[in-house]
């Protein structure tokens, strides 16, 4: 099951496990993209609003239900707004984080809750950022939001571990998506790009394959960790 998976990070993350044999939900609000990306895939689209948590809570069961089980989560779904901390709002930091954290909680719940009665365990797998750890000027909600995401992912992993349940965590550097593509320019990419000792910024895919690696059983001894995903811009 992949939250935020009509789209960007989400969409490469369902096309890699679908390619590794697995059966998809893919649970967004943008229901055309939604729609195209599970039926590309023979899967299965559940419209949601992450920030409604009555909605979310339904909208997993949903998934749930149509897929029989869950098996994994990917927690992909993101909002991003910039603005200085001085003009940051009350509204605007509830807003954030409804999306990138509280939903997390709620999404998470549902699916342990399922694997824990299933009996045979689950991996949770959930999208982070580089500025989680680096923070970032004009980002300020999201950078917290973000760090919230290593710490609920921690918290999950030590209480869930004896029911088999591995939780872990991606923290991406700049990925081009249409995620903050109207902000940014090309000198803006150019000096991202700068950062990272392979000269490049990552793709989609390369997020996917570090979350179909964590969800897979060659992950099986690691759980609570935060891995960076950054071409050498973070390394620790």
């Amino acid at each position: 099951m992949v939250t935020g998976g009509a789209r960007g990070i989400g969409a490469a993350i369902a096309r890699h496990a679908v390619d590794q044999g697995a059966s998809v939900a893919v649970l967004d609000l943008l229901e055309d993209r939604g729609r195209a990306t599970a039926t590309e895939l023979d899967g299965l689209f559940v419209r949601v609003d992450l920030a409604d948590c009555a909605g979310t809570a339904a909208a997993m069961a949903t998934a749930i239900a149509g897929l029989g089980g869950i098996d994994v989560l990917v927690n992909a779904a993101g909002v991003l707004r910039l603005g200085p901390l001085l003009d940051t709002t009350p509204a605007d930091w509830d807003a954030v984080f409804a999306v990138n954290t509280r939903a997390m909680l709620i999404t998470m719940q549902a699916a342990a809750t399922a694997m824990i009665a299933a009996g045979t365990g689950g991996r949770i797998v959930n999208l982070a950022s580089m500025a989680a750890k680096d923070g970032g000027a004009n980002e300020g909600a999201y950078a917290a939001s973000k760090a919230a995401v290593l710490a609920l992912t921690r918290a999950a992993a030590l209480e869930w571990g004896c029911h088999s349940i591995r939780v872990n965590a991606i923290c991406p550097g700049y990925v081009l998506t249409e995620m903050g593509a109207a902000t940014r320019t090309d000198d803006d990419v150019a000096a991202w790009t700068a950062r990272s000792p392979l000269g490049r910024l990552a793709s989609p895919d390369d997020v996917a394959n570090v979350a179909c690696f964590l969800a897979s059983d060659e992950a099986s001894y690691l759980t609570g960790e935060a891995v960076n995903v950054t071409g050498g811009m973070m390394t620790h």
